[in-house]
Parts: C-alpha cells; sequence; structure tokens
C-alpha cells in the first residue's frame, strides 16, 4: 500500500541528478516542483539554478515547473529559467501533471519528476506514471501543514529504503 508513495530515486539535491544517464533513458521533460526543491521556499532562481536550467535546456531536455503557490511566486522564478509553468496545480491531482507533459511535449515514459513531498509532489507523479525524483528538503524551516506531512513522510522513506535493502540483498 505505502508503495504507491515511493519515490524511484531519493537524492541529497538536485546536483546529484545524473541527467547523462536519464538521457539515455529516453527522459525529455522535466516536471520540477520550485519550494525546498529548487530554492529554499520563497527565495528567487539563483544564478547557479538559472546556470542548472540553462545546461538542462542544452542537452535537449525541456522543463516546467508545477507548484500549488501563485502565479506571483511562480511566474517570475519560471522567466528567470526559461521554463513553463504552471501555478496554483492542486498537488497531487494529476491534472497539472498532465498538463504539464502536454506543454512540453511529453509522454509519462520521457518524463521525470523532482520534488521535495511525498504526499504532494510524489504521490501525485506516481498517480500519473512518471519517474520520480525526490530530493531532501533545502530549509527545514517550513509552514506548519508542511512540517506536519513531514512526520509520517518519514515513515514512508523508512519502508522504502528498507524494500530498497531487501531488493539490493536478493
Amino acid at each position: 500500500m505505502l508503495e504507491r508513495f515511493f519515490p524511484n530515486e531519493y537524492l541529497d539535491s538536485i546536483q546529484d541528478i545524473d541527467w547523462d544517464m536519464y538521457y539515455k533513458q529516453g527522459i525529455r521533460g522535466i516536471i520540477s516542483d520550485i519550494d525546498n526543491t529548487l530554492v529554499p521556499h520563497g527565495a528567487p532562481a539563483t544564478p547557479e539554478i538559472i546556470a542548472y536550467f540553462k545546461e538542462l535546456h542544452q542537452k535537449g531536455i525541456d522543463t516546467c515547473l508545477i507548484s500549488n503557490n501563485k502565479e506571483s511566486r511562480v511566474e517570475p522564478f519560471a522567466y528567470a529559467v526559461e521554463s513553463k509553468y504552471i501555478f496554483n496545480a492542486h498537488k497531487p491531482s494529476t491534472k497539472n501533471y498532465e498538463k504539464a507533459m502536454e506543454l512540453m511535449g511529453t509522454t509519462k515514459e520521457t518524463t521525470l519528476f523532482l520534488g521535495d513531498q511525498i504526499f504532494t509532489d510524489i504521490w501525485g507523479a506516481n498517480r500519473c506514471g512518471i519517474q520520480t525524483v525526490m530530493v531532501k528538503q533545502i530549509d527545514k524551516k517550513e509552514e506548519i501543514q508542511i512540517v506536519l506531512k513531514r512526520i509520517p513522510e518519514k515513515f514512508v522513506l523508512w519502508r522504502w529504503r528498507k524494500r530498497l535493502l531487501k531488493k539490493n540483498k536478493e
């Protein structure tokens, strides 16, 4: 039952993602959360993130930011990194994950999702059949509703690690 919440990969940060590997697997589009995935909550796009997106685009990988936040937060960030975007996405609803793939011209097989939260980001992408990479949250200071979700999230990640260890022993 918990498998529906499991990420395909769990990394410390987006800097640890092997984009060459994913490109070879056919990934041509990335749907990404913003806050606490790419930058601390509410922070603008940094020069490092702008360069990161530029490198992805040069590799032939399109991007679409998807956020539950307001357009006033998402649009300037998307403009800075030259990405498509969807605001007020209602994650984990699948509707806007599908819209993001449509905007990029990708399919679930050619799309990868990046996020930092299991019960919104990862669950929504998993429900669409999109490969997921979960990264550790950048900033521990979060709104109370997110802090409360982090508690059961720790249990899900513990079960995910336990399952991964079991698979590796087989």
